[in-house]
């Protein structure tokens, strides 16, 4: 019975993390200063949004459509980029109003008119972390300036 040849293997094995590094690169899009831009903005706009969920709705409807509308624009651009489904999925999370992120706290905060403070700072923690999420994946993403100097 032969031996296996260990330069054959790590030759083999190094031909496989090649292929999966290339494979990877396929199925997630390039990083995108634009979303990365917007999304970061918009935690700050979200989490000021949430604040005023101590207040009655109504009288900060004016301010949460400005907000849905600017969130419904960033999913919209997100949804078009190609190989972008696991942003995408996440982006979903944030905005289910069956949820308990950002969607579903908006949807209880029209139901129930007022939120408790305490309850809209521990909401924002949660929302806060969501939108990192979010920040983190696309920040981790290839740079296209990266692709064109390998």
């Amino acid at each position: 019975m032969k031996k296996p040849n260990l330069s054959r293997y790590i030759h083999n094995l190094t031909m496989l993390i090649v292929l999966l590094s290339f494979a990877a690169c396929a199925t997630i899009s390039s990083f995108d200063q634009y979303a990365y831009t917007r999304t970061t903005s918009l935690k700050v706009d979200a989490l000021n949004t949430m604040s005023l969920a101590t207040e009655d709705y109504t009288t900060n409807e004016k301010t949460v459509q400005e907000l849905q509308t600017n969130l419904q624009k960033v999913y919209e651009y997100e949804k078009n980029r190609p190989k972008n489904e696991i942003t995408l999925q996440l982006w979903d999370k944030l905005l289910d109003t069956n949820g308990h992120l950002l969607g579903g706290f908006i949807r209880r905060w029209q139901n129930e008119k007022k939120l408790n403070a305490v309850f809209v700072q521990e909401e924002k923690k949660i929302v806060g972390e969501a939108f990192d999420q979010i920040v983190g994946l696309e920040s981790h993403k290839i740079k296209s300036s990266d692709i064109k100097s390998n």
